[in-house]
């Protein structure tokens, strides 16, 4: 049996920015964006090329949720997009206007940068050595 994970939920505050930053800034194809009712959509985003895990981008429902945006993991580090080439996408990420919290550097599993995205989620780009 092969399983495999799906969607991850990140919850954001609005459907249309969330697509616009992981469109144009990160180069993520647009899967799905299907309208469920007045408000709800079911939004799929995935870097270029992959075919496992997506992002179903959730719009935040209530205070609780609201709150949760950009910290859904506490402070850490909370999705890690895995490339074939650091410095291409780095660049290129940068040109987009992406903001990097640190410069990269490299650790004995890859070369490795935290960037975060317009609504606080901390972000790993990481070349794998």
């Amino acid at each position: 049996m092969k399983q495999v994970i799906g969607a991850l939920a990140l919850v954001v505050p609005d459907y249309d920015l969330a697509i616009a930053f992981y469109t144009q800034k990160l180069g993520f194809d647009l899967i799905e964006n299907t309208r469920l009712s007045d408000g709800k959509r079911w939004v799929l985003v995935a870097p270029r090329g992959s075919t496992e895990t997506r992002l179903l981008l959730a719009l935040a429902a209530n205070d609780d949720q609201r709150a949760a945006i950009g910290n859904q993991t506490g402070g850490r580090v909370f999705l890690f997009l895995e490339t074939d080439d650091f410095d291409r996408d780095h660049q290129a990420m940068l040109a987009a206007g992406v903001t990097f919290l640190e410069e990269p550097r490299v650790e004995p599993y890859g070369k490795v940068a935290v960037f975060q995205d317009p609504f606080g989620n901390k972000w790993d780009l990481i070349e794998r050595a």
